[in-house]
């Protein structure tokens, strides 16, 4: 939960005393960005990358149901953050670099929880982000013509997904 100054201004929420402020910024930025890197991992319509955004969104509220301390903690900084970019339905301008990046920050991420989180936690936090990321590749249909036929999860979806689950259990 945010807190209040003496002023009354919303401050950013603190992050749990295991993790440092850059470790705790990285946790809670990462499902937004895992979010666009799954919605760039194939090029789409606009109509469907809102229909993943949408459901990315959706995942990452999810998390507010959590039997993980870890994972609500993240939601609520999410939530609780005036953040001046919040998550949206994109993709990155650069899909190959974008994804790139995603995936070395979820590496840091996975090892930061591998140091300082609870194994339970930890284990929560990386089937939290993997499920979002499932969330968006599975939300709407490539390759078919006029909505008929074509994949749930596109090759290059798969692939993403793929590369996501080694990243974060490196």
């Amino acid at each position: 939960m945010p807190s209040q100054s003496a002023h009354g201004q919303r401050t950013r929420f603190a992050p749990p005393i295991a993790f440092g402020p850059d470790e705790w910024d990285l946790l809670i930025r990462l499902p937004a960005r895992v979010m666009i890197a799954a919605t760039s991992a194939e090029p789409d319509s606009d109509e469907r990358t809102v229909a993943e955004g949408l459901a990315g969104i959706d995942a990452i509220a999810a998390g507010t149901i959590s039997d993980s301390d870890l994972v609500r903690a993240v939601v609520g900084a999410i939530y609780a953050e005036q953040d001046p970019d919040p998550p949206s339905a994109e993709q990155f301008l650069d899909r190959h670099a974008g994804i790139t990046e995603v995936l070395v920050n979820c590496r840091a991420a996975s090892a930061a929880l591998g140091r300082r989180a609870d194994p339970a936690d930890a284990n929560a936090y990386r089937q939290w982000i993997t499920s979002i990321a499932a969330r968006v590749c599975g939300a709407s249909r490539s390759g078919g013509i006029f909505g008929l036929g074509g994949a749930t999860v596109s090759t290059g979806e798969k692939t993403f997904l793929d590369d996501l689950y080694r990243a974060l259990n490196a």
